[in-house]
């Protein structure tokens, strides 16, 4: 299957994700979680969806965790604090740099900072109003600061936590981000 059609699938089983109510029974904050969410945005499309890797890998020449050490990373990561919006955006940066899943990472780990941010703080990022190549350049930038990245989520959090064309609007600009033009 090419590229294109695993993220066209992808993207329709994250709306589902929301259609159906089921992201409302996703575990919010955890690994188990965000591995819930992976696995079902990647069934059938990948054979580890869901599962943390276990092989090394890097993008741009940055290194994501060293596999061996994901089973130590994940529980402190799922143990962080979560009741304040720079504390959500932490735990949110290190679990990208723990990048626990083969492929996929970037559009499970958006979806999972959602569920967070509209359990913690009552909204979630509007992510049309979020700039790919400052997203992009923030998330690159974050693992030594994530002041970047916080100041360009925080303009675009809204109290719509429901409303359907932001989240699935949302959806699409998170595919967008890795490349997909649907």
């Amino acid at each position: 299957m090419k590229q294109e059609e695993i993220d066209r699938a992808s993207l329709e089983r994250a709306i589902r994700l929301y259609d159906s109510g089921e992201i409302d029974q996703v575990e919010v904050g955890t690994t188990g979680g965000l591995c819930r969410i992976h696995e079902y945005l990647f069934s059938g499309l990948y054979d580890f969806a869901g599962q943390v890797r276990s092989l090394n890998i890097s993008k741009g020449g940055f290194r994501f965790a060293n596999a061996l050490y994901l089973d130590a990373i994940l529980p402190i990561i799922d143990a962080m604090p979560e009741s304040t919006y720079e504390e959500i955006i932490s735990k949110y940066v290190e679990m990208n740099v723990a990048h626990p899943f083969m492929e996929g990472n970037g559009r499970a780990t958006r979806i999972w900072l959602d569920q967070i941010l509209k359990r913690s703080l009552g909204q979630v990022v509007d992510w049309q109003r979020v700039p790919r190549s400052a997203y992009l350049q923030a998330m690159e930038r974050s693992p030594v600061n994530d002041l970047e990245l916080r100041h360009l989520l925080f303009p675009a959090l809204t109290e719509k936590v429901d409303d359907r064309e932001i989240l699935f609007k949302g959806l699409e600009q998170s595919y967008y981000y890795e490349g997909y033009e649907g």
